[in-house]
């Protein structure tokens, strides 16, 4: 089923709408609750590990429920228009700052990041699962999630390049001589209006997110149906799930990748600031890695079509681990960090999609196998893995630097706190990404398999 680049387009909007707000929490809502709304780092740690606790509960939850969803647009086209609107409105209100005492402050902060986490696994996971069902072509899906993660990409580009002017521009509304003077000004800006800046900048995001939500709702259709006879049964529904040996692989890689991503996100900022000695240069590191990725994200399909995704992921793996790890070797070189840091993003950036690509063609593969499908359970169950191996990558990014005897603030670091930083930057995540490729080598839907299911589950229908 071939998808028409205007269906592309729109669905991949989708992705934008979700980086505008999640990315906004990701980036900005721990120091929102600890500079602005005066929590104490502590708390507000419990915060946001308690959310990410309550993902897990979620996901599954949500996969399950969309799975039994019936409608006339579909299983679900229709979240992403009445989970949309809950999950704007819940993003302002997670960055909002009622005048309560402290306790009233932290229920409040409690009550809104599990009300925000629950919007956006009712929006974001359906939406996921949507790109498995618009078309049964493994290579269609390539370059379908191909432009879902351009787009994904422009949306976090956009949110950490300008977040922080909009938070000064509307903080300063009444203050046109500071409202120009950037990001600089928010060291001085006070409190009342970093918190208005910043409900503000979300309300402008949220209001952009429904607009492209609908976008992708409207552009978008479901073909790939569940068969007709398939008995709703939850029990049924996790036993085939981790008796789909495809999906089994490609959680286990899910999780040890994001170990290495949040590895790395975590550690990039101690080592420009302490290694490098260079603290503002992060960001100018982060867009560059952010450009190169979507440079190199359309290469995506032609590969796949090429060598099939399989050995496309197992490639892109081995290169962009190898790169990783160079950029121990190029020590304080800041031109050549930047070289192999452009072409590690580079080398993984087509198996970004390809991942999403083979989860559908996992959904795909339960059906053949078992006859049953189950794909937001396939999306929901793999997508909690993913944030289970961010999760552990920050804490042993944080592990790390404790073992390497890391004192925060200090001048100057010890040789044993330089060599754990460097680490967590390049050998490491590096070590971690090549292993996938050992992990995919028994991923074991090829090219033959998946073309061979495609034609067996098209005959099943029209019998």
């Amino acid at each position: 089923m071939k998808l028409s680049v205007k269906e592309k387009l729109g669905y991949s909007l989708g992705d934008t709408a979700s980086h505008f707000v999640w990315d906004l929490v990701g980036f900005w809502l721990l120091i929102f609750y600890t500079d602005v709304y005066g929590i104490t780092p502590a708390v507000a740690g419990v915060i946001m590990f308690v959310g990410s606790i309550w993902d897990a509960i979620m996901d599954p939850v949500v996969g399950v429920i969309s799975d039994r969803t019936n409608t006339k647009w579909g299983k679900f086209r229709p979240y992403l228009i009445f989970g949309a609107i809950p999950y704007a409105i819940l993003a302002v209100l997670a960055f909002t700052t009622p005048n309560f005492e402290m306790g009233g402050k932290i229920a409040y902060a409690v009550i809104t990041c599990l009300l925000l986490r629950t919007a956006y696994a009712f929006v974001n996971l359906p939406y996921s699962s949507l790109g498995a069902v618009m078309t049964n072509d493994t290579y269609e899906r390539a370059g379908l999630n191909t432009y879902r993660f351009i787009a994904a990409y422009v949306g976090q580009f956009i949110v950490t390049g300008l977040a922080l002017y909009f938070v000064n521009f509307y903080g300063n509304m009444n203050n046109p001589e500071l409202a120009g003077e950037g990001v600089k000004t928010l060291a001085t800006t006070p409190t009342t209006n970093m918190a208005s800046g910043y409900q503000l900048t979300v309300a402008t995001f949220a209001v952009l997110s429904l607009i492209f939500f609908a976008i992708a709702f409207f552009t978008t259709k479901e073909r790939v149906a569940p068969p007709a006879k398939q008995e709703s049964n939850i029990k049924k529904d996790f036993k085939y799930l981790f008796k789909n040996r495809a999906w089994v692989i490609l959680t286990i890689v899910g999780i040890v990748s994001f170990i290495m991503f949040a590895m790395q996100n975590a550690a990039i900022a101690y080592y420009f600031k302490y290694y490098i000695h260079d603290a503002e240069n992060v960001q100018l590191f982060n867009i560059i890695g952010t450009v190169a990725l979507i440079v190199a994200l359309p290469l995506s399909k032609p590969l796949a079509k090429k060598f099939g995704n399989k050995w496309v992921y197992v490639g892109s793996s081995i290169l962009s681990g190898i790169f990783f790890c160079l950029i121990y070797v190029a020590g304080d070189n800041l031109v050549m960090v930047y070289v192999f840091n452009i072409l590690a993003k580079m080398s993984y950036a087509p198996a970004v999609p390809l991942l999403w690509t083979m989860i559908a063609d996992s959904a795909d593969y339960g059906e053949w196998k078992f006859n049953h499908r189950t794909t937001g359970l396939c999306f929901s169950a793999a997508v909690l893995a993913q944030k289970l191996g961010w999760a552990i990558g920050a804490a042993a990014a944080g592990w790390i630097l404790t073992a390497s005897l890391f004192v925060p603030n200090a001048e100057i670091q010890s040789e044993s706190a330089i060599q754990g930083i460097k680490l967590l930057v390049s050998v490491i995540p590096g070590v971690l990404y090549a292993s996938c490729a050992i992990i995919m080598w028994f991923y074991n839907l090829d090219t033959k398999t998946v073309e061979q299911m495609k034609q067996d589950l098209e005959f099943r229908v029209k019998n």
